[in-house]
Order: C-alpha cells, then structure tokens, then sequence
C-alpha cells in the first residue's frame, strides 16, 4: 500500500505518527482512511497498525455505531490511554477489526472533490442506521481543478489557488453553509489538500471557539 505521491509504506507512515504521539503524550489523533482497492482490513491494514504499535492506542468504543454525542472527551481518552481514533470508509464495516470504525455510519460529508470554489455543500456521503443528525460531520474542503472535464474529467489538486482556499474566510464560509445540514454546528473535521500552505490551523481554531 502506498501513500499519496508514493510517500512510502502505510505501515512506515503509522510508525512515524506513533512516534510523534510518544512524544505528545497529551494529543488525540483522527485517522480517516480510504480504502478504494478493498484491501484487506484483517490481513492488510491491521497488521500495519499493529507491527507500528498504534493498535494498543486505538480507541474501541462500547458498542457501535456512536452517536455524535456519545463520544467520550479528548480527557477521557487521554486519561484511557486511547488517543487515536480510526475510522476507515466502506468495508470497514466487514473487516472484523474493533478499532476500525465504519465512517459513513458515523460521519457524514459534503461532496468530495470540489471544483466550485463557492463550496457548495449539501449531505453527499452517510450512511445509516443513524439519523444524519446524530452523526459528526467531514467537510471537504479540498478544491479540484477539473484537467480533461470530458466524462468524469481528470481532477487534480488545485496548488495554484491553495492559500485562498485554505484562507480563514474561506473555510469559514465553507463551514456555515454545511451548518445548516448540522442544526448550526461546525464540523467535526476540515478535510484539506496542501494543509502546509494558508491559514488551515488559525481557522479551525476559530471553528473551535479559540
């Protein structure tokens, strides 16, 4: 398995992330995979965690699908010794892995690969058995440039435009027209190409209340 951009191994990356977490023994982490070639969930993916020593850091909850109110705190999750959440989009649900939580049924999102940089949102990706509002919500926030716009198009990351679409006012203004769809709440993730490039971290610490 290969990152974006053949960024090594996924098992090399986990290693990396762990080591960073032992040296930040007070940060939780979000992992949202995607999993498009179906690779295995048991044989494949768990192994990688496992041989990276995140699995024993791995959140199970209690019982699943978990309302978006039924999550515990970031303090909760320190104090447990379980700072990484990990969520995996569709075939998670089949992968009989505890700490790998099926995302739609969890989270939802707007329209992934954008190409309109008004954000349009609307709810694209969820699944149930819950309702869209007990969910926490991903907005992609991650503008395309629509190379060969013939059939499906050829879409690649917009770089050129990154630090206005990473801006504070921006993203902000993405956040509050999903808002709507979230009675009023902000999201739960900002989902970013080029997250080194504009004003990424200042927005969601504004998103945050900070």
């Amino acid at each position: 398995m290969q990152i974006l951009f053949d960024g090594g191994t996924v098992e090399n990356y986990l290693k990396r992330v762990k080591s960073w977490l032992d040296a930040n023994p007070n940060e939780v982490l979000t992992f949202i995979f995607t999993n498009p070639e179906g690779v295995s969930i048991k044989d494949v993916w768990k192994p990688a965690f496992d041989n990276s020593g995140i699995t024993p850091l791995a959140y199970v909850p209690p019982s699943r699908p978990v309302r978006r109110t039924e999550w515990p705190t970031l303090g909760q999750l320190i104090n447990a010794g379980k700072r990484v959440v990990v969520f995996f989009d569709p075939g998670a649900d089949t992968g009989g892995v505890d700490f790998i939580l099926p995302q739609f049924e969890m989270i939802w999102e707007d329209p992934f690969s954008p190409t309109d940089k008004n954000f349009p949102c609307r709810v694209d990706r969820t699944r149930g058995p819950l309702s869209n509002d007990d969910h926490a919500h991903l907005i992609n926030h991650n503008l395309n440039v629509n190379l060969i716009p013939i059939g499906d198009g050829v879409l690649v990351s917009d770089r050129a435009n990154a630090a206005t679409t990473n801006s504070i006012a921006t993203i902000l203004g993405h956040a509050n027209g999903c808002a709507p769809f979230a009675s009023g709440r902000a999201p739960n993730f900002v989902l970013l190409d080029w997250v080194n490039v504009g004003d990424g971290p200042a927005a969601v610490n504004r998103l945050n209340g900070f």
